[in-house]
Formats: structure tokens, sequence, C-alpha cells
């Protein structure tokens, strides 16, 4: 009965509706904060991984929100040496508290794909053939 009456409330006052690309953006600063990740993937048909900046946070991540619920894929690149289940796991949990911290959304599903690994890029500039 208390699950009816907070509905009757909710309608009364009005909707609220949380785009799946704002799920998506929260996901994906979520994912970028953990230690190991060397980027997120645009998941492209021909296996091509593109590294992706703060302008495209939702890029890498693939979400499915409903009223009260929200399932997320994200698609990550892995540095190099890093242990891959212990940072799919922290990406779970983080991704997970901050889209029901944010949203309140109940997360039913945190999807980990490793679509690559990232290697570091130091001494780029010295090995270039071309100044």
């Amino acid at each position: 009965m208390d699950n009816s009456l907070e509905r009757i409330e909710h309608k009364s006052v009005g909707s609220i509706r949380i785009a799946d690309e704002v799920v998506g953006i929260i996901a994906g600063i979520a994912a970028t904060e953990i230690e190991g990740v060397a980027g997120m993937s645009g998941g492209l048909v021909g296996g091509i991984a593109e590294r992706l900046g703060k302008k495209n946070l939702s890029k890498g991540v693939k979400v499915e929100v409903g009223e009260r619920e929200a399932a997320v894929d994200l698609f990550i690149i892995a540095e190099y040496s890093v242990r891959i289940p212990d940072m799919a796991l922290r990406i779970q949990e983080n991704v997970k508290r901050a889209i029901e911290t944010m949203t309140g959304l109940e997360v039913v599903a945190v999807n980990i794909h490793i679509q690559g690994v990232g290697f570091a890029q130091e001494g780029k500039e010295e090995d270039s053939r071309v100044r």
C-alpha cells in the first residue's frame, strides 16, 4: 500500500524522466575514474577502438533505462599490465554507485566488455622520424 501512495504523490507532482544519454555520461565518467582504464571503445564494427576524451563521455557506453531500473554495457580499453578482473570489478562497483546515487535508479547490471589493450605513449616524440 505504501508503494501505491508513493506513486500517487509522484503523479500529482509530475514525472521525472532521465535521458539514456545522461545515464551513459554518468557511467562513462565513473568508468574512466578507475585506475587501469586506458580509454573507452567506440564499439565500431571493424573492431577499431578509439580513445575518447571528455568531449564524448557516453561513447563506449550502452544503457537501457526503464522507469526504475538501468542496465549498462561498457566497452573498455585496459592499460597494459593491469589485472583485468580486478579493474572490471572496481568499474562495476563505481558505475553502479554513481548511477544509483545521482539518479535514484536501481542498476541491475553493469557488463564490462574489454575491447583492447592500450600501451603507454612515452617517448613518442623521440621516436618520430620526421621533425
